[in-house]
């Protein structure tokens, strides 16, 4: 069963002039000459990216898109025309968008966080801005403490509304942010709670322990870069840590006293040293 739109493990069943074609149990798939890995053989497996050419057939390649379909990504109008976009997606086809999934209209140059999917009349890869009938938390995938691919959507009274593994909605609050936010911006993050209507909040970063073990060698490294000491402690402004470690400064606290309790740091009304041990 071949899967337009996601990359597919294919057999070559015969070499041609102009390429390769794949096996699809009919007569089938073209992986044009430039797109075939060299020294490739008849029987052998290639992994490629299945969709449908300028002229509406099938083709493969070993290009990589900047999304396959299910993913919300953000991508660059390349050309408007009075029935759509066309935006810019890593192939040598550019995907379309339907006026009809546009927002407000898109311009060249525009960048635009868009959902990939599968048109169910033209059976083609398309894309649309309006993601709202994509996402739902009626029956969720996540659990508190999942370390989750967090995309920024927008901005509320509250926080970023984010989008969670291209399937769910969760808000990254204000007070959990130490870093500029655009839309469109992809981190690692982590469920922090879920309410029992399936409201979610995340936060960026991994969960619990791991993520001060991560910034404890972060730590232990800028000291080591600055002759073993460095003018920050729990008296230092949050502002002036997160500009110098990237962190918040509860972390930055949580982290250090991890360090001194392993003996790897003092305290000093100066700052922090690194031990000699």
């Amino acid at each position: 069963m071949i899967r337009v739109g996601e990359y597919n493990t294919l057999k070559v069943v015969r070499t041609v002039e102009f390429g390769v074609y794949l096996e699809d149990g009919a007569s089938g798939i073209l992986l044009p000459k430039r797109f075939v890995p060299k020294g490739v053989k008849e029987g052998e497996e290639l992994n490629v990216f299945i969709y449908h050419d300028s002229d509406g057939r099938i083709i493969a390649t070993t290009q990589k898109p900047f999304g396959v379909v299910g993913d919300i990504v953000m991508l660059e109008a390349v050309s408007v025309t009075p029935q759509g976009a066309f935006l810019n997606w890593g192939l040598m086809k550019d995907i379309f968008v339907p006026k009809s999934k546009q927002l407000m209209g898109m311009r060249p140059g525009g960048r635009y966080l868009v959902k990939i999917f599968i048109d169910e009349q033209t059976g083609r890869v398309a894309a649309t801005e309006k993601l709202e009938p994509f996402l739902s938390n009626d029956n969720l995938t996540v659990k508190e403490m999942d370390l989750v691919d967090l995309t920024v959507w927008r901005r509320t009274d509250i926080g970023y509304v984010m989008i969670i593994n291209h399937k769910h909605t969760g808000v990254l609050h204000f007070n959990e942010i130490y870093r500029h936010l655009s839309e469109g911006y992809v981190f690692k993050g982590y469920i922090k709670h879920i309410s029992p209507d399936n409201l979610i909040d995340v936060v960026l970063g991994k969960p619990g322990y791991q993520r001060v073990e991560d910034e404890a060698g972060k730590v232990l490294r800028l000291l080591q870069e600055n002759n073993g000491f460095l003018p920050y402690n729990d008296k230092s402004s949050p502002d002036e840590i997160y500009s110098f470690f990237g962190m918040s400064k509860k972390t930055f606290k949580m982290t250090t006293g991890g360090l001194y309790k392993q003996r790897k740091i003092e305290f000093t009304d100066g700052g922090i040293k690194a031990t000699e041990t």
